[in-house]
């Protein structure tokens, strides 16, 4: 995989922060997936979509906007009807999906090199979240997999719920350092390590 230099840097700082004298409540890290995949199925097209893409992936999509599933090295999510982020720790994902996903069916977009993807996990994720997007993030609301887009203040952000008390955000490479503080301050409060 080809190393793409973090725009987290300077501000990642490996360690612990805030306040953890009741120990660290949050994990912060950048994954750096090797793929990050938009597909969007033009209308009527959405089950041959999400066919290819199980074709590509071996991940099954449930139907309906913010389905998704995970298997730690892929993940897919639906962010609205008939759009799809999938991911994969492997680059070339864009090119096997341009050969399963015709031109009649939909588009194939790689974001590889213009997204950045955030983990936030431990007990307080979903509080900190919480704090950023209007989003009910208990697990019956949010179950594991699932994903959504929203934004806090001017940033973008699709997130996906990979573990009970896990999160993939992927945020605009412009934004992501910006991002990054306001998460770090966020939860200082309950104290965070980054990794």
């Amino acid at each position: 995989m080809a190393e793409r230099q973090s725009p987290l840097e300077p501000e990642f700082n490996v360690g612990s922060h805030g306040n953890f004298e009741r120990g660290v409540e949050i994990l912060l890290t950048e994954t750096r997936p090797g793929s990050i995949v938009q597909l969007a199925a033009w209308p009527g097209e959405e089950k041959k979509l999400m066919e290819a893409i199980r074709t590509v992936t071996g991940l099954a999509l449930p139907d309906g906007a913010g389905g998704g599933s995970s298997d730690g090295v892929k993940a897919v999510f639906g962010f609205a009807p008939g759009k799809f982020t999938v991911t994969d720790e492997a680059e070339g994902l864009a090119v096997a999906l341009t050969k399963a996903v015709t031109p009649a069916i939909g588009t194939v977009t790689d974001l590889s090199h213009g997204r950045t993807a955030i983990r936030i996990a431990g007990p307080k994720a979903e509080w900190v979240l919480s704090k950023f997007f209007a989003i009910d993030f208990a697990l019956p609301a949010f179950p594991v997999g699932s994903g959504r887009s929203t934004m806090h203040h001017d940033v973008f952000a699709q997130i996906q719920r990979t573990g009970t008390d896990q999160f993939d955000i992927y945020v605009f490479r412009s934004f992501a350092r910006s991002f990054w503080k306001a998460l770090c301050h966020a939860s200082e409060e309950v104290g965070y390590e980054v990794q």
